[in-house]
């Protein structure tokens, strides 16, 4: 078996102009595709040919995970984020859920921003349930997945210069402060 480079769920225009088609054009179509081709190229021949991606990410480690873990996030990061909204504010449960644990949404929403910016280097913040089925924010490096320590993704913010220096440069807080606009909160309750 091998993996192919799923389909955005939206035109690479549609998030502007908190994220450029140019950005999405490099961040998808050629940093997460060469992601899916080395990950082939990688499991070719090998025990992890016919396995899923979780259970590659699950079972492995070195170039095979990072290759795997890495088409897994990015897969997983699309569908976080939609066309912008001025006022994107999740409802219903999640947002029940986030003014129980974090004690109001903006204050959620200051927590993991304050975390995304102060993630070192290539990295990834994570909103997840952790193994006592509670919500978390968390941070990973590099290829970094939470669920290899038992937690479900619900949300995540891609830190890697790629997702944002054509647009923002260096500066992560405002490449944040946009992706706040992008969230797709209806995807983030899904994963409840």
């Amino acid at each position: 078996m091998s993996f192919n480079l799923p389909e955005l769920p939206y035109p690479q225009d549609e998030l502007e102009p908190h994220i450029s088609a140019k950005t999405l054009s490099f961040h998808y179509g050629k940093h997460h595709k060469t992601y899916v081709d080395k990950l082939n190229l990688l499991i070719k021949g090998s025990e992890h040919e016919n396995k899923s991606l979780e259970d590659i990410i699950m079972s492995t480690s070195g170039p095979i995970f990072n290759n795997a873990a890495q088409v897994w996030n990015h897969s997983f990061y699309w569908k976080c984020l939609r066309a912008g909204q001025d006022n994107n504010q999740p409802t219903t449960k999640i947002a029940e859920l986030l003014t129980k644990t974090f004690g109001s949404i903006q204050k959620f929403i200051e927590l993991f921003t304050d975390k995304a910016i102060n993630n070192f280097g290539s990295s990834w913040t994570w909103l997840v349930i952790n193994k006592n089925n509670d919500l978390e924010i968390i941070n990973t490096s590099n290829a970094g997945n939470p669920i290899t320590d038992g937690m479900k993704p619900l949300l995540t913010c891609d830190l890697w210069e790629h997702a944002y220096y054509l647009d923002y440069q260096n500066l992560r807080p405002k490449y944040i402060e946009a992706f706040w606009k992008l969230v797709n909160w209806d995807f983030v309750e899904t994963n409840l």
